[in-house]
């Protein structure tokens, strides 16, 4: 699933790529991604692109004068650039393709999503704040104003283990489980350790690892056009996340993984747990 770092690289991306640029057609193949009727995504259709934000895990495109196109690309969907778009029309039900956003150059993007699942979200709205999903987002963890005290004011009543907590998008917006796996593990703590435990030295070692996991993952990602090398380099940075029976990169330990019913943790026990193996119900059912 695409987080804070890939979504801040893909605006960073359109930015340079879309502003000022006129959008002549957006065309709609899979309907179930569009989420809002009114205004009609004909709407977007003679406007400037005017900026492109970040909310958490949402890509906007405002346009001058006009409408917001908001994505929400969920786990499996992804955003292709495309220097020149193919003539003619998309088929629906043909291949992964669920929008096309068409410029006046003949350049665009179209939005993808894999599998059978089907989450990826298009809004059109006025206003972002319309999209219930940008409506409930905690603060941006890379804002300027996010610093130290104000994550201890988050977690202070927080009675979540530090996992959930970070994952939830109205308490910190943009963390999904990679980078909280990946945060956890440079912060040297257990993902099931309660978040309003923390000490004021544990909540300073948080937010270190927060903010230079983000800052380096954005870092990485920068640059890198808006096609499969995004995903790619997102993998080949994270240390735990995905590893599961790989060596830790800092101790040799081998990681280890907990599952859920629709996700996996991995973390490393001689780093975050002081050498103990958490307890993983569904494995250990599968083993008896």
């Amino acid at each position: 699933m695409p987080e804070l770092p890939e979504v801040e690289a893909l605006r960073d991306f359109l930015t340079e790529h879309l502003a000022g640029r006129e959008i002549v057609r957006v065309l709609p193949v899979a309907i179930s991604v569009l989420k809002t009727y009114d205004p009609p995504l004909t709407a977007l259709e003679g406007h400037q692109v005017a900026a492109v934000r970040r909310y958490g895990k949402f890509l906007d495109v405002a346009t001058d004068g006009g409408p917001h196109l908001v994505t929400h690309l969920a786990r499996a969907g992804w955003l292709h650039w495309r220097d020149s778009l193919p003539s003619g029309m998309p088929r629906p039900g043909k291949g992964p393709l669920a929008l096309r956003v068409a410029l006046e150059t003949g350049a665009g993007f179209d939005l993808t999503e894999a599998g059978t699942q089907k989450r990826l979200a298009v809004y059109v709205v006025a206003d972002p704040q319309e999209v219930p999903g940008v409506a409930r987002l905690g603060p941006d963890p890379l804002a300027d104003d996010f610093d130290e005290a104000r994550l201890a004011g988050l977690l202070r009543d927080e009675r979540r283990q530090l996992k959930g907590a970070l994952r939830d998008q109205s308490l910190i917006a943009g963390v999904g489980n990679a980078y909280s796996d990946e945060i956890l593990h440079a912060a040297k703590m257990s993902p099931f350790k309660l978040a309003a435990s923390l000490t004021d030295e544990e909540t300073a070692r948080l937010y270190a690892a927060l903010r230079a996991t983000l800052t380096e993952a954005v870092d990485r990602s920068r640059g890198i056009a808006a096609a499969g090398r995004l995903k790619a380099e997102k993998k080949s940075g994270l240390r735990v996340h995905g590893r599961t029976g790989e060596p830790c990169p800092v101790c040799g330990d081998t990681i280890r993984e907990v599952s859920f019913s629709d996700s996996s943790l991995q973390y490393c026990p001689t780093c975050q747990t002081g050498g103990k193996p958490l307890a993983d119900r569904r494995m250990s059912r599968l083993l008896k």
